[in-house]
């Protein structure tokens, strides 16, 4: 049986030096207003897997009124959601997600997140797509006010 979630994510900027994104630390001019790392890659990953589980979404599993997951690390949640999905008795297939960014640049660091991902998520070499786009200058991403992302994950029964 295979199933597919969507998963969607956004995090406005805040001033700062640094955002996660991928679990990767990319210099910039702003950092991301979150309850955690902020790193909306992940958050959106998170999404789409429990999402094709019909178990909710992140914050349901994760509040952000719980003080143990200030400022986490987003990659021990999304860790945390593969123990789950496996439990379900499911494995992750394959994953595309697309960060919709005007600033900063994405192609540098896209490789670094699929390594990352790949690993926190169990999967063999091939199996994460991540694109960068930027919105051409419109909306609030166009405004450089934040970050968007979209996850599909394609789960199967193990």
């Amino acid at each position: 049986m295979m199933r597919i979630g969507h998963g969607f994510d956004v995090h406005a900027f805040k001033p700062g030096n640094h955002i996660v994104l991928g679990g990767v630390q990319i210099a910039h001019t702003h950092s991301f207003e979150a309850h955690s790392d902020g790193d909306v890659l992940i958050h959106a990953i998170c999404d789409a897997i429990l999402g094709a589980l019909a178990m909710g979404d992140i914050g349901k599993h994760f509040p952000d009124t719980d003080a143990q997951y200030t400022n986490i690390d987003s990659r021990i949640l999304l860790r945390d959601i593969v123990k789950l999905m496996q439990a379900q008795g499911y494995q992750l297939g394959n994953l595309d997600s697309t960060i919709v960014a005007q600033v900063p640049k994405m192609a540098p660091h896209i490789a670094a997140m699929v390594a990352n991902i790949e690993a926190d998520l169990q999967l063999e070499p091939g199996s994460v797509n991540i694109k960068g786009k930027t919105n051409e200058a419109i909306g609030f991403v166009g405004r450089q006010e934040g970050i968007a992302v979209t996850s599909v994950a394609l789960l199967y029964r193990a």
